[in-house]
């Protein structure tokens, strides 16, 4: 779901964001509210907090307790510049209501209060819902601010003509109609309409755990249920990417924009992804491949009866990630993940990323039973050449977040194409 920013200035039509924010929850976006000082005349923060769940801003110096983030999200390991931070990881940024006063500043370039200095630094679509008495909308200056905001690329939300906050009062100014923003909105986070960060990419994510024949039966496995790998999958679906999911024996469904690929066996899972490589930008290796497998299965089922002991002898499978960065072309990036029991991730992050000669590992604890594997928690540790990231214990969805956002990170340091 989508990252929505809901910027509030002064006025009546304040009570409306309130059931803006609403909606926009109830579809299942993550929403932080920006206030203005003045708004809070009309509506307090702890309102939009208490739906949100999510702090609310009034000042550009005042500390963020999320640093940036939104509900969902890991938080950075530091304190960032908060109206910066906020808006950079923002789908869309929705002003509603939009006084006159706040039309003006944006018009002009003005960047004197949280709200409009987050307005001057956002790279994602704007949508301005503006509300305000009859005679200040149509003043011309308020109509030419209006069409140099539109000539800039904003979405204006056209108000309506109906009862106004001075008692009597009747004209063109009311503020639309929460749900008629909220389509707005959702049109712009249509597939198509709205730029996303991984547009045009291809991301190849390989997900849940091989199974190795010992007969027709029985199989050699590990305990991955492939819930890791499909929320990266989303994630990056999400932010535009192009997805293909190879899948081994995951019980779950994927994400409806992903095409898929179903393996079982570790030969099965290296012949797929050797086929899809080739033309993906990006490989994200999740998916829990075996190290070693029976020498020979059997086509029958193995007898119980006249044994009283069983002997397997297995051979080493490929290591499928090495294979992959011997053969990566020039503009590629690969994430390999590590699940570890105990010890130090970072280092053991290191070990492997310069082994596998990727240029990121996602380690797992594998030591803690209350995450990883069937779990929808998680916690990990992502290390890269320019050190380890401890992303600490939350959603799947909110760690898949950070691995694409290491993802984006390690491609613009390259200069790879976002």
């Amino acid at each position: 779901m989508a990252r929505i920013l809901l910027g509030v200035t002064g006025g009546i039509a304040a009570y409306k964001a309130v059931e803006l924010t609403r909606l926009a929850g109830k579809a299942g976006h993550s929403v932080r509210v920006l206030q203005t000082e003045r708004s809070l005349e009309f509506v307090g923060r702890a309102t939009f907090e208490g739906i949100t769940g999510a702090p609310v801003l009034i000042d550009e110096f005042e500390r963020d307790p999320a640093r940036g983030a939104f509900p969902g999200d890991p938080a950075p390991d530091h304190d960032p510049i908060s109206h910066l931070e906020v808006v950079r990881r923002a789908d869309v940024f929705v002003i509603a209501p939009a006084s006159a006063n706040t039309i003006a500043k944006l018009a002009n370039g003005l960047a004197d209060n949280l709200l409009t200095s987050a307005a001057l630094a956002a790279t994602c679509p704007l949508v301005i819902a503006p509300a305000m008495n009859n005679a200040m909308y149509e003043n011309a200056a308020t109509q030419a601010n209006l069409e140099t905001l539109r000539s800039r690329g904003a979405v204006i939300v056209d108000p309506a003509v109906g009862s106004l906050a001075s008692r009597g009062e009747w004209g063109v100014g009311r503020l639309a109609e929460p749900a008629e923003i909220y389509e707005r909105v959702e049109a712009l986070l249509a597939p198509g309409y709205a730029p996303k960060s991984l547009d045009g990419l291809k991301v190849l994510v390989t997900a849940g755990g091989t199974r190795e024949p010992i007969d027709s039966v029985r199989y050699v496995g590990n305990r991955s249920s492939g819930r890791m790998g499909f929320a990266v999958a989303a994630e990056a679906a999400e932010r535009g990417a192009e997805v293909t999911i190879v899948a081994a024996n995951v019980a779950l469904d994927p994400p409806p924009a992903a095409t898929v690929i179903v393996v079982s066996t570790a030969a099965e899972l290296e012949e797929a992804a050797l086929a899809a490589f080739p033309d993906c930008d990006v490989l994200i290796m999740a998916a829990a491949v075996a190290d070693f497998r029976p020498v020979a299965a059997i086509d029958d089922k193995i007898k119980k009866t006249g044994r009283d002991r069983l002997a397997l002898e297995l051979e080493p499978t490929t290591d499928v990630l090495s294979a992959l960065s011997a053969m990566r072309r020039p503009g590629q990036t690969l994430v390999g993940f590590a699940a570890e029991h105990g010890g130090d991730p970072a280092a053991h992050g290191r070990v492997k990323l310069e082994r596998k000669r990727v240029d990121a590992v996602v380690v797992n604890d594998i030591s803690d039973t209350a995450i990883g594997f069937e779990s929808d928690q998680n916690e990990v540790t992502i290390v890269t050449s320019s050190g380890a990231t401890a992303v600490p214990r939350g959603p799947k969805t909110a760690v898949a977040a950070a691995i694409v956002d290491a993802v984006q990170e390690v491609r613009t340091k390259a200069g790879a194409r976002l």
